[in-house]
């Protein structure tokens, strides 16, 4: 175990001590030691229910023959950091995040991470990594936040909260409503309702192999996130028995998996920019044998651009319409089937999706078999909301080199 570089031999004996100060036994000197790196903070909604995830994670490496070592992460909530200078701080914390996160398990040596994440751009910042470490990693996204509801209205923080500001200036809205709506449009720990960047993140995770079943679209304040979480810690010590590191499953077609689903169900635009991080990620771990260990079979041709995506755009139809382009929540989309419903449809009915295996490992055709998926939300893929994709690719004056649309946002979308 790479553990073993700070707990076997009589040279170890003073990092021995300083490990028993932390309460580990010496029996559980022999176990694996697995970090889980929560990114909990009271700031954050997606995150403040992540204590109880700690503890289920924990519990679960226990259960599973591990040590476990919690570590603290920044994380920082973009809704809140909008709309003024707070926002230059959002996307630069992601690679602040995953600093932070192979400091720690690197300096200490650990055979394993459970990576407890949520919001914008702390699941990319684990993501990245989790390449860049390329020990047995496994992550835990949170979950998204129950719908809200006020007077049998049905509300999201955009539909409620958002979209309240300019019901109230056009005087459709009286204030006492206003504070009505800013009160029950986000009722819950959980990453925002609709299919923004948070809870694209955490899709494309699952997609990419790299998080248990459901665990994208499990409700935050859900006994199953809960046992999710159980389930996680446990399964992180059979991927350091195995081996399993994250550059056996982060790859070029997983991250092309990823692209896919991301057009199928039109998520967020900002996930172009966190895959094409991912996948440089990937290029600089592969060409870095120093870092952890490049798995077996591992191709370091794992170039991504967006030609990539401007290629799959042109053939990948949008069977998915959820908030903010449709009225349905992450919590409808759950009960629907969630991600594994649409990775079973994307299996059967597009080529260029690849059967992989991920953490579960099992391949992805095995957990899906028998998904069950709701066709007025998840249609078929022959059947879709639109032969376009959710997502595109622009070029022109303004933007030479490219950039990005969420075409299944746009009404009338017109052609140039």
């Amino acid at each position: 175990m790479r553990s073993d570089n700070i707990k076997k031999g009589i040279a170890k004996t003073p990092h021995r001590s300083l490990l028993m100060a932390t309460g580990v036994s010496r029996k559980n000197m022999n176990t694996p030691f697995i970090g889980i790196a929560s990114s909990f903070s009271d700031l954050v909604p997606g995150h403040i229910g992540m204590r109880d995830l700690e503890r289920q994670i924990e519990k679960g490496i226990h259960s599973g023959g591990g040590q476990a070592f919690i570590f603290g992460v920044p994380a920082v909530c973009d809704g809140i950091a909008m709309g003024h200078d707070g926002m230059r701080y959002s996307l630069p914390s992601r690679d602040l995040i995953a600093d932070c996160v192979e400091t720690v398990a690197n300096a200490h040596q650990l055979d394993g991470l459970v990576l407890l994440s949520n919001c914008d751009k702390i699941t990319p910042a684990m993501l990245i990594a989790a390449a860049r470490i390329n020990i047995p990693c496994i992550i835990v996204t949170a979950g998204p936040m129950l719908d809200g509801e006020s007077k049998c209205e049905k509300l999201t923080m955009i539909k409620g909260a958002f979209e309240a500001i300019g019901k109230y200036r056009n005087g459709e809205i009286s204030e006492e409503r206003l504070l009505e709506l800013e009160e029950a449009s986000c009722p819950s720990a959980g990453a925002c309702q609709g299919l923004y960047t948070a809870n694209t993140m955490a899709c494309l995770t699952e997609i990419m192999g790299m998080s248990l079943p459901h665990c994208a679209t499990a409700p935050a304040v859900s006994s199953e996130k809960r046992r999710i979480a159980f389930e996680s810690g446990m399964q992180i010590v059979e991927l350091v028995r195995q081996n399993k590191c994250p550059l056996d499953i982060l790859n070029r077609d997983s991250l092309r998996n990823a692209i896919i689903a991301d057009l199928g169900m039109g998520g967020s635009t900002n996930s172009f920019l966190h895959i094409l991080a991912i996948a440089n990620a990937i290029k600089q771990s592969t060409s870095c044998s120093s870092r952890g260990r490049v798995g077996e079979g591992v191709s370091t041709n794992q170039e991504i651009s967006l030609k990539d995506f401007e290629e799959l755009s042109y053939k990948i139809h949008q069977f998915v319409k959820l908030e903010p382009s449709n009225n349905i929540t992450m919590s409808a989309f759950h009960n629907a089937g969630g991600v594994c419903a649409v990775i079973k449809e994307l299996l059967k009915s597009v080529p260029e999706f690849k059967d992989l295996e991920g953490v579960s490992l099992e391949k992805a055709s095995e957990i899906v078999k028998n998904a069950y998926a709701d066709k007025s939300i998840i249609h078929d893929y022959k059947e879709p909301f639109t032969t376009k994709p959710g997502l595109g690719i622009l070029y022109g004056n303004i933007a030479p080199e490219g950039s990005v649309i969420k075409i299944s946002a746009v009404e009338n979308c017109k052609n140039f």
